[in-house]
């Protein structure tokens, strides 16, 4: 297949990047500051410019998308906006786009977090991204068939543990190699409309 991988630059998608390489898939990847193209998604022109850059496709994956952490009474009415726009509305405009660019029967992945399910301090804005990622991911699909779309949900990496275990008390921490098989199942498999908590 050949697939466009947005936030192939970050440790999840290096990660998808060299699983769907390893699998003898033509990945192209897609960031702010590295990749083979250099677009930010949050920019609904910079999405068109990308798949025009790219051409037809087989599948579209995402593993990126900001949002602020703060205490919600440090919020600012910017701040939620910033998450709705970085990790939400940025992704359904991969998808909004994609459904003239990718293949009839491909598909979109998408990512979102446990925060969705499991709200912590300071992550507000996050669980809200969240939550509405996978709301569109559940509505998109019963509408786009016979294209697909999911979404990956994992909650703190092993291998970042160091980095951010702090702010996931108590949540077992996920190891790369099983969400990147989400990833592959998604874009090969056959389901839409899942979220897929590795």
């Amino acid at each position: 297949m050949k697939i466009a991988l947005i936030g192939a630059g970050g440790t999840l998608g290096a990660a998808v990047h060299a699983t769907l390489i390893g699998r003898g898939h033509e990945v192209v990847t897609v960031g702010r500051s590295s990749g083979d193209l250099r677009h930010d998604i949050a920019d609904p022109a910079q999405i068109t410019g990308m798949y025009e850059r790219i051409g037809p496709l087989d599948a579209v994956v995402s593993a990126a998308g900001d949002t602020p952490w703060k205490p919600i009474a440090e919020m600012t009415a910017r701040d939620y906006e910033a998450a709705f726009r970085g990790k939400v509305l940025s992704q359904v405009e991969l998808v909004r786009q994609g459904l003239r660019r990718v293949a009839e029967r491909g598909s979109f992945t998408l990512i979102t977090g446990v925060l969705a399910r499991e709200p912590v301090p300071t992550g507000s804005a996050a669980s809200l991204a969240n939550g509405a990622v996978e709301a569109f991911v559940r509505a998109a699909a019963i509408e786009i068939a016979p294209q697909r779309v999911n979404a990956v949900s994992p909650t703190v990496f092993t291998e970042s543990l160091d980095d951010y275990g702090a702010f996931f008390p108590g949540m077992e921490p996920v190891d790369l190699a099983k969400v990147t098989q989400a990833y592959v199942r998604s874009v090969e498999g056959a389901q839409t409309g899942q979220v897929y908590c590795p």
